[in-house]
């Protein structure tokens, strides 16, 4: 008992210390209700999207506030039997309900949710109502705004965790970060070919230069070899008359040479 009143006191002062209208999400799990209601939970919570109240020992609903943008309420293991069209009336845009473990025993009971027009999720799982013949399609004939109960379509395909979604999510977005960090390589394409039309240019500009300078260089050129080739060809003229008269010199030195031999 006495931690049961701890715990409550716990809940009421950390509701007290945190304003209402910026919350988003709240846990009020194992806490104590008193008369149906918790202390501290009121109508202030006009942002609270994500409410948790199990086994708070509720007996009923008509003390919950009205939180227009609620779309979670998690009521398991308490000792609700009826009452749920306040549901409809306080929290309207509701899409997951789960109420199992509580005291519902009969579709009149549940028939009061079909006014929540966005409910897409309904557990009643360990409740009586689940030991009905038919259960299952006499839910989906009620509730035809619904897609999952107790976890399951009606094809028994598994309702996908919401926590696995919003990881891929975050998958996705690393991924996009990276692509951006990496930068697109059209840029890269495009400053290349910057690049080469530049240096293009300036290989264009070169040669044109170097051209014109070649150009005077081999006029200049061809008359040095014009010259050049005059000279050359005396030069040869005078060397081979040396020759010669080298040889008129040397042969008879050679001759004798041979007639001492």
């Amino acid at each position: 008992m006495g931690g049961a009143m701890e715990m409550k006191k716990r809940i009421n002062l950390e509701l007290r210390n945190r304003a209402p209208e910026k919350v988003t999400e709240l846990v009020l799990d194992n806490c104590r209700s008193s008369n149906g209601e918790i202390e501290g939970l009121n109508d202030s919570f006009k942002e609270l999207e994500f409410l948790s109240m199990a086994n708070v020992e509720l007996t009923s609903l008509a003390k919950l506030p009205t939180l227009s943008k609620l779309r979670k309420l998690e009521l398991s293991d308490n000792v609700i039997s009826g009452g749920l069209e306040v549901l409809a009336e306080r929290c309207p845009n509701l899409t997951y309900l789960n109420l199992s473990g509580n005291k519902i025993k009969d579709l009149g009971t549940v028939e009061a949710l079909q006014n929540l027009k966005n409910l897409k999720s309904l557990d009643l799982f360990n409740c009586e109502i689940t030991n009905l013949e038919d259960y299952r399609d006499s839910i989906f004939e009620l509730l035809q705004q619904i897609t999952y109960l107790d976890g399951f379509d009606q094809e028994d395909n598994e309702a996908p965790d919401s926590e696995d979604d919003d990881d891929e999510d975050g998958d996705e977005d690393d991924d996009d970060e990276g692509e951006d960090e990496a930068g697109p390589p059209g840029e890269y394409e495009e400053e290349d070919d910057e690049d080469d039309g530049g240096s293009d240019l300036g290989e264009g500009e070169e040669e044109e230069e170097v051209g014109l300078s070649y150009l005077m260089k081999e006029e200049i050129q061809d008359e040095d070899d014009d010259d050049d080739y005059v000279e050359e060809g005396g030069d040869e003229e005078e060397e081979a008359e040396g020759v010669r008269g080298e040889k008129r010199k040397r042969d008879p030195e050679d001759e004798g040479e041979e007639e001492e031999d």
